[in-house]
């Protein structure tokens, strides 16, 4: 029985490439929507067919910018086919990640305490 030779790490090796050429190849989006986005992380399944891409947005509309994305997944997996050396290129899914917004919303709460606490 030949058992199949594995690549230590290849599933966050993969995910990270992707998340560098799906960076790289939002820049060329046309699509007013999508402003200056921020790949946070991508996580794809085991068997390569979905990867889910988490990202922020510095200007412009969180759920625009979400939906213009996602409406060019087919683009930018088109564009990862001719980048990426894997025989399955993953169907791309975005999601807006809340992760910086809820930093700073707790960071400003912080600060709140803080000030109040120096009153008293």
């Amino acid at each position: 029985m030949k058992h199949k030779r594995t690549i230590p790490n290849r599933p966050y090796r993969i995910a990270d490439q992707i998340q560098r050429d799906v960076a790289g190849l939002i820049r060329e989006l046309k699509d007013p929507r999508v402003g200056m986005v921020t790949i946070h992380a991508v996580e794809v399944t085991p068997d390569y067919a979905h990867a889910k891409i988490f990202f922020s947005v510095l200007v412009g509309d969180p759920a625009e910018c979400e939906a213009g994305l996602n409406e060019a997944a087919g683009f930018l997996r088109n564009g990862l086919f001719k980048r990426l050396q894997i025989h399955t290129v993953p169907t791309l899914h975005f999601v807006f990640d809340r992760t910086t917004e809820h930093a700073a919303e707790l960071g400003l709460l912080i600060a709140k305490a803080n000030a109040t606490r120096a009153k008293d």
